[in-house]
């Protein structure tokens, strides 16, 4: 007669089901903390809303933030209206989640997700933001009637996606960041900064302004004899010079290029953003865009970006 296979005691099997439960939360968290960190979850991160403050919101890292001011000014300089820089940032939403990852679907690159093997350019060129961001508005340019299609429609006609329907889901958060990101919301972008503001460079912000905006966005040469003239660590952008077009007027490219500082304060180390009477300031980022103090030096037409030292 064979044995009787032993079976486990309830305490054993009690214990059993303790550990895998204890297990299946560490997974589940480590997990949270994996997603956290690839969609660029935690601290510094920004939050976009409409013009009155109100209403819908979105949030999204530092990093991210950073890409989609480079992709909205890209196109504002090449002259494309808000609609395409919606269909830009809802492409890139879906395509990187607004990160320049280093991979994809066979040799996929960047914000867009562009093909070397298929005419996007080099590796190193579509990891680019600038470039990558210009190449997509130039085959966007190019399909008739963009602006007046579906946003899936339009993006697609520039992606040949395999999942087309999934940029519409996208939608209403790249039309929050584009309002923002174009400067026809006003005060609507703002981020958290680290609390410890390292030293930054006041010629790296001039160098990425241009490298965003073109050249025309950087004052004209002053006499030295100037009075008032900005403090060496601090960047002044006089907007009706800078303003290249009549798209929204000055205020509008005003607050265009005050939010794309914000977005970028993180990365190049911007302590102060000022514009229109209200200051964004690294130090006190959780209260977001405040009323800038009466006897501030900015001019009405200026922005001002403080960079920290």
């Amino acid at each position: 007669m064979g044995s009787v296979p032993e079976t486990a005691s309830p305490l054993r099997r009690g214990r059993l089901l303790r550990i895998a439960v204890a297990l299946a939360v560490l997974l589940a968290l480590i997990g949270y903390v994996v997603v956290r960190y690839v969609t660029g979850g935690g601290a510094p991160g920004c939050t976009v809303r409409t013009a009155a403050g109100a209403g819908s919101s979105y949030e999204l890292s530092a990093e991210q933030a950073a890409n989609a001011a480079t992709i909205s000014a890209v196109g504002t300089t090449r002259g494309m209206p808000e609609r395409a820089v919606t269909i830009a940032l809802a492409t890139a939403l879906q395509e990187s989640g607004l990160r320049n990852i280093e991979h994809g679907d066979r040799d996929s690159l960047g914000l867009f997700q562009q093909r070397p093997s298929k005419g996007w350019g080099t590796a190193r060129q579509i990891l680019d933001p600038v470039y990558s961001s210009g190449k997509f508005y130039e085959h966007l340019a190019e399909v008739p009637g963009y602006s007046r299609l579906p946003l899936t429609v339009a993006a697609q006609r520039v992606q040949r996606s395999g999942f087309p329907q999934a940029y519409a889901k996208h939608e209403p958060d790249a039309t929050l960041l584009a309002a923002a990101l174009t400067g026809r919301a006003s005060g609507a972008l703002t981020c958290e900064s680290r609390n410890d503001v390292k030293a930054g460079d006041p010629a790296k912000v001039r160098a990425e302004l241009v490298r965003a905006f073109g050249p025309e966005v950087l004052p004209k040469a002053r006499t030295s004899g100037r009075t008032g003239a900005p403090a060496p660590r601090e960047v002044s952008l006089p907007v009706r010079s800078a303003l290249g077009t009549d798209r929204g007027g000055a205020a509008q490219r005003g607050w265009e290029l005050a939010h794309w500082a914000v977005a970028r304060a993180d990365g190049l180390r911007i302590e102060e953003v000022s514009y229109g009477g209200r200051v964004w300031n690294a130090k006190d980022s959780a209260k977001g865009w405040r009323s800038a103090p009466a006897a501030a030096d900015s001019g009405p037409d200026d922005v001002r970006i403080r960079i920290a030292q």
